[in-house]
């Protein structure tokens, strides 16, 4: 197969490139599809990085975003709101223990900026343990402790030390953590790095050092959080409890939000003007992450999520795909061929997928709504592609 060339004109040249371009133009989209005004219908196995949760135009995401923008579409953290409130005390619900308290932003990026710059102020220590393969975010802090940023970070210096500890060694991790860490930061499964999923004994051994050295633990739930491993967030599946946890993407099924999950002793310590956002918790958002919160626990979708997922795993071992890795419905599925052949080539079937900083990753974020029938689809058509082409 030709070598990939994305079609980058079909946007206005008014917009700066973000990201090569899937030769894919979407005007709406149902469920798990994507349409694009022609009759061309795609299953989205994507859903925009992990955003889309409940698919599109879901009718309670969509009633409950259009009856608040009637209500009242704007106000301030200086004026207290009962959507707010509620949007509060529904994460503070469906997070783990103790993490009790909310904080929200409006991007992965932004929480996790925040939740180092607590742990930072906290403990008033000056460095941060980071993994190899991890990413975080592109704003200053978040950047410093992704891997490789350095060929795009820009700023001239980190705003603190930073060490980064090979995945799953522990005893790396042992030496890295010390007295004068802040934070231990971790993804529970990385997602732009592969799927790559972490031990149970390297989370485990994560809170150990932080509890031994007074470090506090984030987790970064940005991708794996809000039902995507099909247990709340990443926490509750590994078992071990972070001192600070920060979810988004799939938070707002689609509208701009996030969080930062902390304990009370933490907020405690922060008080007043330490944090601040001026579209963070904004009614529209609340009424979207309420509504996201309460279809998953009404349809049962953290059950269908580990339904689906064992269908992946169980099925989708052909054609291309010679392995798997992952939790829930953060799937990579390993390919021979490169994973951006095996992604054109299922895109000529009306199949979307994504590929990650392993060239041979082909990466799955579909929709929490995904059905089993879904992924037979997704298998029958593995098996139909041509290896020896995609190569």
């Amino acid at each position: 197969m030709r070598k990939v060339r994305w079609d980058m004109g079909t946007e206005t040249a008014n917009l700066s490139e973000v990201y090569p371009l899937v030769p894919f133009r979407s005007v709406s989209g149902r469920g798990v599809y994507l349409e694009d005004g022609s009759g061309r219908r795609v299953m989205d196995l994507y859903g925009g990085h992990a955003v889309a949760a409940l698919g599109y135009a879901h009718p309670r995401l969509t009633e409950a975003i259009g009856g608040q923008a009637k209500a009242l579409q704007f106000q301030s953290n200086i004026v207290a709101m009962k959507i707010r409130d509620e949007a509060a005390e529904r994460l503070a619900a469906f997070a783990p223990d103790p993490l009790s308290r909310v904080f929200f932003v409006n991007s992965g990026a932004e929480a996790n900026e925040n939740a180092l710059r607590i742990a930072l102020r906290s403990t008033g220590r000056s460095k941060v343990v980071s993994t190899e393969h991890a990413f975080h975010g592109r704003t200053a802090a978040a950047a410093a402790v992704s891997w490789g940023a350095q060929s795009w970070y820009g700023f001239p210096r980190t705003p603190f030390d930073v060490t980064f500890v090979p995945r799953n060694d522990i005893e790396a991790l042992r030496a890295a953590v010390d007295s004068d860490t802040a934070a231990v930061i971790i993804e529970p499964v990385q997602g732009v790095a592969g799927a790559f999923d972490f031990s149970r004994a390297f989370m485990t051994a994560a809170r150990e050092f932080c509890d031994r050295s007074g470090a506090l633990l984030i987790l970064d739930e940005v991708q794996t959080g809000v039902g995507r491993l099909g247990e709340p967030f990443g926490a509750d599946l590994y078992g071990i409890r972070p001192d600070l946890l920060t979810a988004a993407k799939g938070l707002g099924g689609g509208f701009p939000c996030a969080a930062v999950l902390m304990t009370p002793d933490l907020a405690a310590e922060i008080g007043f003007g330490a944090l601040g956002s001026t579209f963070g918790g904004g009614p529209l958002a609340c009424a979207a992450i309420n509504a996201v919160l309460e279809v998953i626990e009404s349809d049962n979708l953290l059950a269908r999520v580990r339904e689906t997922s064992a269908c992946i795993f169980e099925t989708c071992v052909r054609g291309p795909v010679t392995g798997t890795c992952g939790a829930g419905l953060l799937v990579g599925l390993r390919t021979g061929p490169r994973a951006a052949n095996v992604l054109e080539a299922l895109l000529h079937k009306n199949i979307l997928t994504g590929t990650s900083a392993d060239p041979h990753v082909l990466r799955l974020l579909p929709p929490l709504i995904l059905e089993t029938r879904h992924v037979k689809r997704l298998a029958r058509a593995l098996e139909e592609l041509d290896c020896e082409t995609l190569q």
